[in-house]
């Protein structure tokens, strides 16, 4: 067997952790996404060709986004392309250099806080700010964006497509708004770190059921948004949502990689740490007076963080906030959710009543939670024939390997 060669070990590594952040900055420095994820390439291509021989440079992330903007700049001399500067942040020939640690720049003044402003322009249609946002900021593929969306890929293809062209034809700045333009802004960049954070905590395919490098991208990017905005009752609200459900993180999978639900999660495991934090910034978000969907999305997380058990959850309480949560953000996900705690709270029965409900108005459909949730409270109703069915449906929908084994185990359970 090969033993894989260190420095290539490592570049696939840093392509994992900051492809991100050199994409970013080659946007910024070349103006252009699709010319940016050309350089990207070709700077990674650079990487697997001269350092083997040269060795890794002192800091790789800056050698890579100066490395990939003068072949974006020799590619298009030799292409003999037109380019117009006014579409771009600089003229190509006067282009500053990158800093020499690309951490230098203070606080607000991070090159994806930018590119995230400039995706969730206002110009943009909102499914197109976060399908992009995902895409060139969180380098998640078209497939993987679609179904979280769940939307066909093309349509997802065509949805970036658009996006790229309006942020060109429009000339949208790569600027952090003024601040007076900062709240209007300000919901759909929450909605993209959010998802970003959901896709890293769930994720929608693949052997990992959890993509740490996603959740904690996220939870940098709430950061920043905190910093930039102090005052911004929702970022914060936000930012200790992700860290409460980020807390059970090392809890949710068993060493071999198998899925634990909520109910058999060892709590011993739960980082108290971010529980504290988390809990202090929803709190200090309720206190402010606007409880607004991610303060409410927060409590309820606070809720059971702060359970001692399983039994010991408020689940009353816990429905009484999905049904808040309603006022905030009606949709078919947070009705479902509501119907669970309701079957908590008042019995299997009362809860499939309810998600049945749900199910007959659609909105759901491929949605694996629905047949997952529908067939837990049967398979506790002793109803193991159905299901059996509603897990074999969720097994087809869901692409997750660990979910797959869990759905496996749940289907021989009821049929054994």
């Amino acid at each position: 067997m090969t033993t894989p060669d260190p420095i290539t070990t490592r570049i696939e590594e840093l392509f994992r952790s900051d492809a991100p952040r050199v994409r970013a900055t080659l946007i910024r420095l070349l103006g252009d996404f699709d010319v940016a994820e050309e350089a990207l390439q070709d700077a990674f291509a650079a990487a697997l060709a001269l350092w083997p021989a040269g060795g890794i440079p002192q800091n790789p992330a800056a050698w890579l986004v100066s490395t990939g903007r003068f072949k974006a700049i020799d590619r298009l001399r030799r292409e003999k392309r037109f380019v117009d500067e006014s579409a771009i942040s600089y003229p190509l020939s006067d282009a500053p250099a990158p800093p020499k640690e690309l951490g230098e720049e203070p606080g607000i003044e991070d090159d994806r806080l930018r590119l995230i402003f400039t995706c969730c322009h206002p110009a943009l249609a909102p499914e197109a700010r976060v399908a992009l946002t995902l895409r060139v900021i969180c380098g998640l593929s078209p497939a993987e964006i679609a179904r979280a969306f769940l939307v066909p890929e093309t349509t997802l293809q065509q949805r970036l497509v658009r996006a790229k062209s309006k942020i060109r034809d429009a000339k949208i700045p790569y600027v952090i708004p003024e601040a007076k333009e900062l709240p209007e802004r300000l919901d759909a960049v929450l909605a993209v770190i959010y998802l970003v954070f959901n896709e890293g905590y769930s994720a929608t395919a693949g052997s990992d059921t959890i993509r740490t490098e996603l959740c904690h991208e996220a939870i940098r990017l709430g950061r920043l948004l905190v910093e930039l905005l102090p005052t911004a009752v929702e970022a914060n609200a936000l930012l200790g949502l992700m860290l409460l459900h980020d807390s059970r993180r090392g809890a949710r999978t068993t060493p071999t990689g198998d899925l634990v639900i909520l109910e058999d999660q060892d709590r011993s495991q739960w980082d108290q740490e971010q529980i504290s934090e988390g809990v202090a910034r929803v709190e200090e978000a309720l206190r402010s007076g606007f409880a607004g969907p991610y303060a409410v999305e927060g409590a309820i997380a606070a809720l059971h963080a702060q359970a001692k058990t399983w039994a010991a959850t408020d689940w009353r309480q816990i429905a009484a906030l999905y049904q808040l949560l309603l006022r905030w953000r009606p949709s078919a996900v947070v009705e479902l959710n509501h119907a669970v705690a309701v079957a908590m709270a008042d019995g299997p029965a009362e809860g499939l009543r309810l998600i049945d409900s749900v199910a007959a108005r659609g909105g759901l459909e491929g949605y694996r939670w629905l047949p997952i949730a529908r067939g837990e409270l049967l398979r506790r109703l002793g109803r193991n024939e159905e299901a059996a069915r509603e897990f074999r449906t969720a097994l087809a929908a869901t692409e997750v390997e660990a979910e797959q084994r869990f759905l496996r185990r749940r289907i021989g359970e009821v049929t054994s």
